[in-house]
């Protein structure tokens, strides 16, 4: 899968569970601090991320990735 893939899905799954407008979520965009991420709502994207790519990750270490573009390279060694 390439990585617009990646993160066009990354996108929409962030968009839905944050409530965020999907336009305005950049690779840069930090979780916590630019979307607004509570640590339930971490979660829950960590999930969401597995259901939707299919994949099932290190929990602690998905907690970790800060950002959108950080999740997409995540995601992407996954897939590999």
């Amino acid at each position: 899968m390439e990585k617009s893939e990646i993160e066009k899905r990354v996108k929409e799954v962030v968009s839905r569970i944050l409530g965020v407008d999907e336009d305005s979520i950049m690779p840069e965009s930090r979780f916590v601090e630019d979307l607004g991420a509570e640590s339930v709502q971490s979660l829950e994207l960590v999930a969401a991320f597995e259901e939707e790519f299919g994949i099932e990750m290190e929990e602690q270490a998905a907690l970790e990735v800060k950002t959108v573009g950080k999740a997409v390279e995540f995601i992407s060694k996954y897939l590999k």
